[in-house]
């Protein structure tokens, strides 16, 4: 990985040849949107411009091979917006507020461009009947209806957007620390809180989603996002203040399975932003 990110750093031309080449790879294409991220993190806007450009052709050449989803397209233009904001900013409270608008933005491309959802939609229904009328399963499987199955779909596909461009901005920015500041991203992501404002505002837009129409309901993930971040980062602090084990860590992500613990996650983020518990616990030498 930092072999990547020194190649990417070296100028222009290999920032754009590693986001081309790894964009066209099918298994590490994963690997292009950080490169671009990294670029903007660390170059000017029109730079990273550039480089985002030459990065969308592979991702629009699997579209046009017929790639039902085009994740990889719509990972590169959330990164792109994350990272730019970080970089105006130097905010991560900022960047994660502007996952939501990344969230919104992925629906509605996606509603706009039926066809990608219809034959998903069309497979699952298909697979769902399947399961319904099977001797096994018959009257344990409930065959969605065609608004809840597209509604199911924008959902879970912004969110995964969302999810992925916030974890692969954070890995550009590990390699800009590793590369130019040596243990930077550890200290910043130990430190990342939100402000009580903000995560109060998160925390009741979530909780009024449920009683709001279903446009309302599709983005109730997109508010729960910077708060289960800033939960995953208070327990990454408090861990280092306290140097505990690693096994501390596995074990809390290993917990992360039951939908509890995403809860309890973004309620100790929320008390978190007014108390700030790392501030309170004392440091282990």
């Amino acid at each position: 990985m930092r072999a990547l990110a020194q190649f990417a750093m070296k100028g222009r031309r290999q920032a754009i040849l590693a986001a081309l080449v790894l964009g066209f790879l099918p298994v590490v294409n994963f690997l292009s949107p950080p490169v671009v991220a990294l670029v903007a993190l660390r170059h000017s806007k029109s730079e990273a411009m550039i480089v985002l450009a030459w990065a969308l052709l592979p991702a629009l050449g699997w579209a046009i091979l017929g790639e039902m989803i085009p994740l990889l397209l719509l990972l590169l233009l959330g990164i792109a917006v994350l990272a730019s904001v970080l970089r105006s900013t130097d905010s991560w409270e900022a960047t994660l507020i502007a996952s939501i608008g990344v969230g919104i933005g992925v629906q509605l491309g996606l509603s706009l461009q039926p066809e990608f959802l219809t034959l998903m939609e069309e497979q699952i229904g298909q697979l769902m009947e399947q399961l319904a009328n099977s001797p096994e399963l018959q009257g344990q499987v409930i065959v969605a209806a065609p608004e809840q199955l597209h509604q199911w779909l924008l959902i879970v596909f912004g969110t995964m957007v969302v999810f992925f461009s916030i974890a692969l901005l954070m890995l550009a920015r590990s390699w800009q620390a590793g590369l130019f500041n040596p243990g930077g991203f550890r200290e910043e992501f130990h430190q990342l809180r939100l402000g009580w404002k903000a995560s109060a505002v998160m925390f009741l837009l979530f909780i009024l989603a449920d009683y709001g129409p279903p446009v309302l309901q599709q983005l109730a993930l997109f508010f729960l996002m910077p708060l289960l971040v800033a939960g995953v980062a208070l327990v990454h602090g408090l861990v280092g203040r306290r140097k505990l084990p690693t096994a501390v860590l596995v074990i809390f992500y290993s917990a992360l399975i039951s939908p509890v613990m995403f809860q309890l996650l973004a309620l100790a983020a929320l008390a978190d932003s007014w108390y700030d518990f790392r501030s309170r616990v004392r440091q282990r030498e």
